[in-house]
């Protein structure tokens, strides 16, 4: 008597999509038990409180930012209904802003240089270095993640020398990297960044790649997939929430810093928080024109939050409940 071996059947297209609603219910019910779990009245409270304080002087800024010269120096912004008086020169003197080699245009445009590949580097490396640590066996797996995991409390400090040194002879382990790659000199501020930023970009998709259910995993080692097809059509889309989450945590990072742009971004490359710094003048007698400066810098990370905002929020909670 022969055994029968198993068929699979193909599905349909209706069979698709009944299987895409059903996996659309489990996420809102997946959302809903989450957010009962985690939502409460004082909760809630509280965060209307602390979103309240965090506003105020943000709010202060901006009407800060549209009053004259003389009335910010000699006013609060709380006295505006008393001194009243708008203007747009504050933000017509910061966009003309500049120094000998570089305008508020090309540190925009510089921003935008330095920190998408800043952004897209180090989570690509991450991502291949997460899906090692939870679904590749091999000796010292757990070690090398802890010593990975422990870089985190390394201070930014502590590397500037050394990656300075390492960038002033422009090679890594005697390959000419900087000038094969960094003819403009963004290159030192791209490895700059990926280096501060893997340790902990490789422990948060870690945790998310990590909770992926292993009997899909080995369904698919048992198909014949390989690491190749399991990372890229299996890790990387299901962790699509977790990877626009931690890029918008990467991009604001590196669109705001001013630590490494002041030590790595120098001349006709500096970003716009450099230039933003350089605008208060020798005496700091200019401070008022960062009002404007600040706004200006802040279009482009509000954008990008409002824009990924939902899977900046899939990312958070996914995850958060199991079964």
């Amino acid at each position: 008597m022969s055994a029968v071996m198993p068929v699979d059947l193909p599905i349909d297209d209706e069979g698709k999509k009944e299987l895409a609603r059903g996996a659309r219910k489990a996420d809102r019910d997946m959302f809903g038990k989450t957010k009962r779990r985690l939502t409460s009245r004082w909760a809630t409270f509280a965060a209307l409180i602390i979103a309240i304080l965090w506003t105020i002087p943000t709010f202060g800024l901006l009407i800060s930012s549209f009053r004259p010269r003389e009335l910010i120096q000699t006013t609060g912004w709380w006295t505006v209904f008393e001194n009243w008086g708008w203007t747009l020169d504050n933000y017509a003197t910061a966009l003309q802003a500049g120094n000998s080699q570089l305008t508020m245009a090309q540190a925009f445009v510089n921003s935008f240089a330095i920190t998408i590949p800043a952004t897209i580097i180090p989570i690509s490396i991450a991502l291949l270095a997460a899906y090692a640590f939870a679904w590749m066996d091999f000796r010292g797996k757990s070690l090398l993640f802890v010593l990975v995991f422990a870089l985190q409390i390394v201070p930014i400090q502590m590397a500037l020398i050394p990656l300075l040194q390492l960038f002033s002879r422009g090679t890594i382990f005697g390959i000419p990297v900087i000038q094969a790659i960094g003819s403009a000199g963004y290159a030192q501020v791209w490895i700059a960044h990926t280096m501060f930023a893997l340790p902990l970009v490789i422990f948060l998709l870690h945790n998310f790649i990590s909770e992926i259910p292993g009997e899909v995993i080995e369904a698919a080692r048992v198909d014949g997939a390989g690491h190749g097809q399991i990372f890229f059509r299996i890790i990387l889309p299901l962790t699509m929430p977790a990877i626009a989450s931690v890029a918008i945590f990467q991009f604001l990072w590196v669109w705001n810093d001013l630590l490494v742009a002041l030590i790595f971004a120098d001349g006709n490359v500096a970003p716009i928080t450099k230039l933003l710094a350089e605008m208060t003048g020798n005496r700091g007698q200019d401070w008022f024109l960062l009002t404007a400066g600040a706004f200006i810098a802040l279009v482009v990370p509000l954008v990008v939050f409002l824009s990924l905002q939902r899977y900046f929020v899939r990312g958070l909670l996914a995850g958060s409940t199991k079964g």
